[in-house]
């Protein structure tokens, strides 16, 4: 019950940020793109919805767009503007007061993340969703999709993808609460994301956590090495350090 309440707390915080409005506007803008690219090629839809493998297609041109773009940078700025809203307000000895653990308070913050970033995935989901059954309702000759929507598919690729970016989420949730400059962890994680993209042909390239929702595209030499065992490894490293700090640091604010 303590736990429930905690979260609540932290649930109510982020509406002081942008960050619910970014998940919104970050899960369905790639389907946007797609849907009016569909459109704009009309003369093709009606063929296009009856094929087998309409889904397969809606669901790779999505998240190769997603995955290797606006995934990785949403993650950067959502972690930290969660994480710093305590920072921002200079509320961190205000918080610490509470009749509360750190254990409880370091969660329960974390947990609102990943609440979001299922959000994010649900959102995304059902934006693929309409990128297939929408035409239907501005053409009146297109059909809707005779292939049934394969929930299992998506869900398993999904859950993929969420592996491979809770390394991203660990990380920098840990930068967020080190240090008290927004611009520190933002600049870290644009930086290595940088680094990402330029890393990811490279044989090495799985040693940078953040390729991994890349290759599940691009491939590369680093997909050879189970990159979603190493997303699980940096994850349990990265949050077990920022745990380690959080607690051990003298001054929360």
């Amino acid at each position: 019950m303590l736990f429930i309440n905690s979260f609540r707390s932290e649930w109510l915080k982020k509406r002081r940020t942008a960050s619910s409005l970014l998940t919104v506007i970050g899960a369905l803008l790639i389907p946007l793109i797609v849907l009016i690219a569909r459109l704009d090629d009309a003369g093709a839809l009606a063929a296009v919805n009856r094929q087998p493998r309409l889904w397969e297609n809606l669901y790779g041109r999505n998240w190769q767009l997603m995955g290797l773009l606006l995934l990785p940078m949403g993650v950067v700025l959502a972690t930290s503007l969660i994480t710093q809203i305590e920072y921002r307000n200079n509320t961190w000895k205000q918080l610490c007061t509470t009749p509360q653990s750190l254990t409880m308070i370091f969660l329960a913050k974390f947990s609102v993340i990943l609440v979001m970033l299922v959000e994010f995935f649900l959102l995304f989901t059902f934006g693929i969703w309409l990128t297939g059954v929408l035409p239907g309702l501005f053409f009146r000759d297109v059909p809707y999709p005779v292939e049934p929507l394969p929930v299992k598919a998506f869900f398993n690729g999904s859950a993929r993808f969420f592996l491979d970016i809770l390394p991203v989420v660990a990380l920098q949730y840990l930068l967020s609460l080190r240090f008290k400059n927004f611009l520190i962890p933002l600049g870290a994680g644009l930086g290595l994301y940088v680094a990402s993209m330029i890393a990811v042909h490279w044989r090495h390239g799985y040693w940078i956590p953040y390729t991994y929702s890349a290759y599940n595209f691009m491939g590369g030499a680093g997909a050879t090495f189970h990159t979603h065992y190493w997303a699980a490894g940096y994850s349990v490293l990265f949050i077990g350090l920022a745990y380690i700090l959080y607690i051990t640091r003298k001054e929360k604010g």
